[in-house]
């Protein structure tokens, strides 16, 4: 972000050039500000790329055996236990379940590592509708078949603000400085992109469905992913620089990638795949919590306790006859131990497949890395112009922005809050992003973030009561040009009992809705390679 003189004067900052951000340096605020560096046991799972492992000590026989407790496992576990399969383990390399789903608590509240919110979901997300319905998300419908969503979820007004040339404004969408011929191309943009959400291709299938594999197929659509979303503008004759950040925002928030690397296909997906309405709220809301899709990811993995094991490094996967063997390091004691099962679910990554599967190919398959924040404060952010929003975005900024995680909380006037500040790391291709983030120490991320906030919040400085950063080295799949509708995902797609697999990964965005939904259709795929009789929930 860009500041004039004037507006450094008045926010009492100086640039913060050492780390080449633009924003301010508080070095004298952020001395005494706690914390530490959180993060996925990337350690451990590296041991994977040679690593030496003892022989298991122990075998034992199940059913089956499901690799991995991010939301498409748990779904996969779900979906067994409510069929009345009972003999499964899920088998979970760090200490708590919920993969980018993530969530901590203090004394002051909970709130999301990684993904915080869900949009109103689509006809076509039917086994996640009828989750929402066990959940108590979705209360029941109304003469037209609208979903009625729980007040208490839905988010809270109001939504979002955009931070621009020192104050604050309503929506995402970047009002001040915008010309008449901005506001043009704004007009032009959303009812081209919004217009695409019903539409049907000649197959009879939404153009842009979630889940993705829904959509129509026709050629014409499809070649939207031979470019990238700033060509797909450019060509279309949307060369506003502020709609450019815009879309540019959403591509990040959403994918971790910028406007010149998202396809087309996914980029313009951001805007038409959201398709889903309700009864009691405008078609733009969406469900959250404190908590992120945390609340969710505990909700899931509560029924299945007895039925996961954590810390649990899984080394080896291997075919033999009808049934496959699974190998993995116990961390807690360092024991190695086999199980012999007649089925898999592997719902891990792509890249973390193909280290353990020989026949799993992770090529052109890559990973945005996140660095996200949680700031505890001892009072809440003010500032010029929209009050106080859930998500809270800064323009032209490396960083997003924050969410407010007491945002959704019942008290009527809260004194201390936790900031949830996100951190796409596409400033450098991902390996280099990755290779910095963890390179970098705790007090120079806590001078990034806190640079950042004290920037657009001078008013905080001598409240921060402590600063935490979760480094994710491979937070989500990126939908690059040409790779939602090319040969390496559709490939991904394709099953080989008695190993079945299941991640977002293979819808080539990573939203909730595509885990869950990869997780239900491994399950059944298990369920009926097992003989069980069951009616699907797809």
């Amino acid at each position: 972000m860009i500041f004039t003189r004037r507006q450094l004067l008045k926010s009492g900052a100086a640039l913060m050039t050492a780390l080449g951000f633009g924003r301010v340096s508080l070095a004298d605020a952020a001395s005494p500000v706690t914390g530490k560096i959180l993060g996925a046991s990337a350690k451990v799972g590296h041991q994977l790329r040679g690593g030496s492992f003892p022989a298991p000590a122990t075998t034992v026989e199940k059913d089956t055996v499901i690799i991995g407790g991010g939301i498409a496992g748990l779904a996969a576990g779900y979906r067994l236990l409510n069929a009345g399969v009972i003999d499964f383990t899920i088998l979970e390399l760090e200490a708590e379940t919920g993969g980018n789903a993530q969530s901590g608590k203090n004394n002051i509240s909970a709130y999301p590592w990684g993904a915080h919110y869900v949009p109103l979901l689509t006809d076509e997300s039917k086994p996640v509708k009828k989750l929402f319905r066990e959940l108590g998300i979705i209360t029941g419908e109304d003469d037209k078949g609208r979903a009625i969503y729980n007040e208490y979820y839905l988010c809270s007004d109001p939504h979002e603000r955009l931070y621009m040339f020192g104050r604050w404004q309503e929506g995402l969408v970047p009002q001040t400085g915008a010309t008449d011929e901005d506001r043009r191309q704004y007009d032009a943009f959303f009812k081209q992109v919004e217009g695409l959400r019903n539409v049907r291709g000649k197959d009879g299938k939404k153009l842009f469905a979630i889940p993705v594999d829904d959509s129509s197929q026709d050629a014409e659509w499809l070649a939207l992913d031979t470019l990238t979303m700033r060509e797909w503008m450019m060509r279309e004759g949307y060369t506003s620089k502020y709609l450019q950040w815009h879309v540019d925002y959403g591509c990040r928030d959403d994918y971790g990638v910028t406007l010149d690397d998202t396809s087309a296909w996914a980029g313009i997906h951001y805007f038409a795949g959201r398709s889903g309405v309700a009864a009691n709220t405008d078609d733009s809301n969406f469900v959250t919590w404190p908590e992120g899709n945390g609340f969710i990811a505990r909700k899931l993995a509560a029924p299945l306790a007895g039925n996961i094991t954590t810390q649990a490094l899984v080394f080896a996967v291997k075919r033999e006859d009808e049934r496959v063997t699974v190998d993995y390091l116990d961390q807690k004691t360092g024991s190695a131990h086999r199980i012999s099962a007649r089925t898999v679910i592997m719902a891990t990554p792509q890249f973390v497949s193909a280290r353990l599967l020989p026949e799993v190919s992770a090529e052109n398959f890559t990973y945005a890395p996140w660095a996200v924040a949680n700031i505890t404060l001892d009072r809440l952010p003010e500032g010029t112009g929209a009050e106080l929003s859930w998500d809270n975005m800064v323009y032209d900024s490396k960083l997003l922005g924050y969410v407010v995680a007491t945002h959704q909380g019942l008290e009527t006037n809260p004194r201390k809050t936790v900031l949830t500040y996100y951190w796409p790391l596409s400033h450098l291709p991902p390996k280099q992003a990755r290779e910095e983030a963890l390179a970098r120490s705790y007090g120079q991320w806590r001078d990034i973030f806190l640079g950042e906030l004290l920037a657009v919040h001078p008013e905080l400085k001598g409240f921060v009561k402590s600063l935490d950063v979760w480094i994710w080295g491979h937070a989500m799949v990126r939908p690059v040009k040409g790779f939602m509708w090319g040969d390496a995902r559709r490939n991904a797609l394709k099953q080989a009992p008695p190993i079945f697999h299941a991640h977002s990964d293979m819808s080539g965005i990573s939203i909730f809705e595509e885990a869950y939904i990869h997780g239900v259709r491994a399950a059944e795929n298990t369920l009926k390679h097992l003989g069980h009789k069951f009616e699907s929930e797809l």
